[in-house]
């Protein structure tokens, strides 16, 4: 019977160590990851731009099943997008926890520059602000000392503001006084250019420093965002330098792979550590994946990957050449603690029964008023119809969802009757003010209609498709859907639930990917409701929303 019991925990524990979990951890654009342990809990944190609110907070026991539990910059007050790009805002959030009390600094760009606020709960309420202008650069990240003294580490300009060549810019560090959140004393370079000068590094950004065995540790983005990029680290007796670079950096990078393999992960770096109880290391960083030829339009996402320590230098994947979708477990699953899946292929519905909003829903830039309602009519999200358009840089009448799969889908059923030919109500994919694709029910000068628009290089969008409604369909309601295949999205409606039409398909998705669209973000779903210009007193009601994602790779890991 020992023996018996004996095998039954061996069979056990070699299952528990054989199971997978599935890479990106945070699939959809969330990028530029953060990470920090208290007590037997991760905290994580992403850049989300002009989106709102800002800086998403996550939670998890096993650093794979994450809970979204708040954001830092959840009020009007805290953070003010409007007039920016999508792209601009909030760029790479930092998170540390020092005596009881949660750290994040960050950069709002375009709008005040680098601040920190602070918390006694990761779920919030934080603080407002507080601004440090006297950080010239991005990216700032705190770092605690053993003799008490807290410093902030930031990219900025070249030394004397005389950048030698295009993309060089140094690693700086800072004392900084928690009492009155200000910095303190004068600030030291710790990297000029990069790993190499003489080799013209370009874009060391996203510093975060660490001590182990003695060294100060400091690991930092190289090479830009884009394919080029990677993660390296140097190290140092003392913490303001000099600095070693390790011969063999970088660390992490996937550009010297064939384009052409399969499933690629690309563009990986902007990378942060975090040690387990078991005393393993592993990084959470930024990654993509194209559909085809470096097009992608999920985003930079947040990948997860062990780290090895080799004769005193930390080394991030260092048993592949490729970054893995699947991974043993960093530790015993906790799949039961998360509330939705953010990885793997799964579904996301909202009937819109509760009394706000799910934390998951973003809206484009910070709202200035309440023009959305739960409580209006039960089991529905109403919508007023407000001027403000996607094509401008205000707060339009928008509430997103990221696509978070190559192959996915997003589908509503809306409630609307049009009263003009500038009143619009249906879904977009979203990916900036010059691209996106909207698909609505409207009216011509004489009846109502579907109508497919593409977004153009000004304010106006262009019609691609429009359907008349026939006169027989008598009900308001209009179910539409917006597919995504990979390089192509179609379009659908329906008059009953499950029986689609085509309205256009095969659109071009490289429109909406980064390598055409630019700036840091990805694709999004949204309902969106709009009267182009105009004033209205109409609304629209939606009675549900529906994401499914299906990627063909996480089928394989059974």
């Amino acid at each position: 019977m020992k023996k018996i019991l004996a095998l039954i925990f061996l069979m056990v524990c070699v299952s528990i160590a054989q199971e997978k979990f599935t890479n990106p951890i945070l699939m959809g654009f969330y990028p530029d990851p953060s990470i920090c342990k208290v007590d037997d809990n991760y905290y994580l944190v992403n850049s989300s731009f002009s989106y709102f609110p800002g800086i998403p907070v996550f939670q998890s026991k096993d650093l794979v099943n994450w809970k979204l539990i708040g954001h830092v910059l959840d009020r009007q007050e805290q953070m003010n997008t409007n007039g920016l790009g999508v792209s601009r805002g909030i760029f790479a959030p930092s998170i540390r926890y020092h005596k009881g009390i949660y750290y994040v600094t960050c950069t709002l760009v375009d709008a005040g520059g680098n601040f920190i606020v602070k918390s006694k709960e990761p779920s919030g309420p934080w603080s407002n602000p507080v601004w440090i202008p006297e950080i010239n650069g991005i990216d700032p990240s705190p770092f605690f000392d053993d003799d008490g003294k807290a410093y902030i580490v930031y990219n900025s300009v070249a030394p004397d503001n005389k950048p030698l060549y295009d993309g060089h810019r140094t690693i700086r560090i800072i004392e900084f006084e928690l009492e009155n959140l200000k910095v303190k004393g004068r600030e030291h370079i710790l990297i000029n250019g990069g790993t190499d000068l003489s080799k013209k590094p370009v874009w060391i950004e996203g510093p975060h420093i660490f001590k182990k065995d003695g060294y100060y540790y400091l690991i930092a983005a190289e090479g830009g965002t884009e394919d080029n990029h990677s993660e390296v680290v140097f190290r140092s007796k003392n913490l303001f330098g000099p600095y070693e670079s390790y011969k063999n950096n970088p660390i992490l990078t996937q550009r010297h792979l064939d384009p052409n393999r399969n499933n690629p992960i690309t563009s990986t770096g902007h990378a942060d550590f975090v040690v387990t109880d078991e005393g393993n290391w592993w990084a959470v960083f930024l990654g993509c994946r194209p559909y085809e030829d470096g097009y992608y339009n999920t985003g930079r996402e947040t990948f997860l990957s062990p780290v090895k320590w080799i004769d005193g230098w930390p080394i991030i994947n260092p048993d592949y050449e490729e970054v893995q979708y699947f991974y043993p477990y960093p530790t015993k699953p906790a799949t039961d603690f998360a509330t939705r899946q953010y990885s793997g292929n799964f579904t996301f519905v909202d009937d819109f029964d509760d009394e706000k909003l799910a934390g998951d829903w973003i809206f484009l830039r910070t709202p200035k008023e309440i023009w959305y309602s739960l409580k209006e009519k039960k089991g529905f999200l109403r919508i007023y119809l407000r001027p403000e358009t996607c094509s401008g840089k205000g707060n339009p009448s928008f509430i997103g969802h990221r696509q978070q799969h190559i192959k996915s889908s997003a589908e509503t059923k809306i409630n609307f009757r049009p009263e003009s030919e500038f009143e619009k109500a249906g879904i977009v994919i979203f990916q900036n003010e010059k691209h996106f694709y909207y698909l609505c029910k409207s009216k011509n000068k004489l009846n109502s209609t579907i109508q497919l628009f593409k977004s153009t290089s000004g304010n106006d969008i262009e019609l691609i498709e429009e359907k008349i409604i026939p006169e027989e369909i008598q009900s308001d309601d209009l179910f539409l859907k917006i597919v995504s295949e990979g390089k192509e999205y179609s379009f659908h409606y329906a008059w009953k639930e499950g029986e689609w039409h085509t309205f256009e398909n095969k659109l071009d998705a490289s429109f909406l990917s980064t390598k055409v669209a630019g700036g840091f973000v990805g694709a999004v779903f949204g309902v969106y409701a709009t009267s182009s210009g105009k004033e209205s007193n109409n609304k629209a009601f939606y009675d549900y929303f529906l994401y499914r994602g299906n990627d063909d790779i996480y089928n394989s890991n059974k």
